[in-house]
Formats: C-alpha cells, structure tokens, sequence
C-alpha cells in the first residue's frame, strides 16, 4: 500500500484531538513537503498558551503555567513507603498516590502479580508491561493539589526491577529489549518530570523481617537474596548514582528504625521534603 503525503497529513490532523489531552497541538505545514534531502515529513509541537504559542521539543506535555512539584518515594520491598505516604497525606495540599497494586494483582481476573513471583522467567515481562502502563497512567494522571507524593516510579519500575529480572537471569534478553524500547520512547516523547526522590534506606534485613510481619500472599516467596539484589540496585542508582540517570536530587532517609522514629524522621524533614523544587 503506497502512503502519500496527503494521507500524511490527514493522519495527522485526525490524531491532533488525541494530542489534546496532553496540552498539546500539531502543527502541519500546508502544503506538507517532504524535506528534499531525505523524503520525511516534519511536524513541530507546540503548546497554547492564550495567545502566545511555546516551542517543546517533540516532547508530549501538559497545560499549566504552574506546574505542581512531583515527590517520589523509593525504596525497597517493606522499606516504609506506606507509612511515609500516609504520615504526608494528613498534611494539606498533598496529593498522595500509592503503587497501583490492586491492578496488578487483577487484570480481568487474573493475577499477574502473583504469577510473576511463583515464575518470574515466564511472567516477568507480563508483569512489568503492565506495570510500566500503569505507573505512567499515575505520572499522567490530573494532579489535584500543588504537591503530588507518588510510590516509587516509572524509573524505578525500570531501573530497580526490570533491571534485577534482566540480570537474575529471570528475564531472556528479548523481553528487556521490548521493555527498554517502551521505556525509552515514553521517556524521550512524554514529559515525566520529578523535583525529588526521597530514599528510604534500610537494610535487607531488616525488609525482610517486616515482610514476614505482614504476610502478605505474593510476597510469601520472596526470599532474601531478592531483597538484597533489590538493594543493591537502589544503592547503585540512588546513591553511588552509577547506574542509571537520576531524574531529581535525592534526600535520603535512614529507615530501619520502629515505627516511633520513623514519624519523628518525617516531622524532621518535612520541610525539606516539601520545599522541593519545580524544574
């Protein structure tokens, strides 16, 4: 089938409604001429602001002049994040979003979740496709107050555990290829931005006496080898910060401490974690 510039361009007119969502308009050259050296077609983005127009770099965003600060929290398996999400969301103006793991433990009925613990060599990248949907589904999602605190990330869905399934040798080679190529677009076409990481720091040990404290049915199998090659991965990325880009500063949280401690750790840093700034 021969796909002529006409068609070109009634494609890309049709997806300008679908742009919209993202604050973000498609404009065409009339007539659309290919560039003479090489036959493609160009397109420049560009978002509408009242009656000035600003020039992104091919990259999806949404409206707003003032864009609120995204806080995420990171860490490993049992680390505390979930008493750190509910110790913030008393405060005012904080949006709080946790992992979306109701989703991932019901994908019309089935549980890949799960599955990816009982055989992760099979299940891995089922998973973690899902996963990396779902986890940009919260980045993008309409942001209600000026500060949005999220659990862990996209990133960190790629950098921590797709990496660990990858070199475990649980993930075959193809499926981190898929994976990354996903990875890759989203994050160079979608603006995905973060103003700070804040890092709860424990020991695997220490995550996985609170696992066997919860007993929680997935995490029943987990053991501790896996805890600790998810540490090393977070230290590697967070804090010797030699493995993968780190999107925002990182405050870091020592967090083996009872639960006592941890709240006075919150009040203490509050301020810091709440000053983080928009970039």
């Amino acid at each position: 089938m021969w796909i002529t510039l006409k068609s070109i361009n009634e494609l890309w007119r049709s997806s300008i409604r679908a742009y919209s969502c993202f604050g973000v308009r498609i404009n065409l050259p009339t007539p659309c001429k290919p560039c003479p050296r090489c036959q493609a077609v160009t397109f420049t983005l560009a978002r509408f602001h009242g009656n000035s127009t600003q020039f992104v770099s091919r990259k999806l965003v949404r409206n707003g002049e003032q864009r609120p600060s995204v806080i995420c929290i990171e860490g490993n398996i049992a680390s505390g994040k979930t008493t750190c999400l509910e110790y913030f969301s008393k405060t005012s103006d904080i949006e709080v979003l946790t992992e979306p793991v109701s989703k991932w433990r019901n994908v019309r009925g089935h549980n890949p979740l799960g599955l990816m613990y009982q055989d992760p060599t099979r299940w891995g990248i089922t998973l973690q496709t899902y996963v990396q949907l779902t986890m940009l589904d919260r980045h993008l999602s309409p942001i209600t107050a000026p500060i949005r605190m999220m659990e862990r990330s996209i990133f960190s869905a790629k950098y921590i555990f797709v990496e660990n399934l990858y070199r475990s040798g649980k993930m075959p080679e193809v499926d981190f290829a898929v994976l990354s190529e996903w990875f890759e677009w989203i994050t160079q076409n979608i603006a995905l931005p973060v103003d700070l990481i804040v890092y709860l720091q424990t020991t695997p040990e220490t995550c996985y006496e609170r696992l066997r404290e919860r007993c929680r049915e997935e995490e029943k199998v987990i053991p501790m080898e896996y805890l600790e090659s998810i540490h090393q991965l977070y230290e590697d990325w967070l804090i010797k910060q030699t493995s993968f880009k780190v999107p925002a500063p990182v405050l870091v949280i020592p967090a083996d401490h009872d639960l006592q401690k941890m709240l006075h750790q919150y009040e203490e840093n509050k301020e810091r974690i709440l000053a983080a700034q928009r970039t």
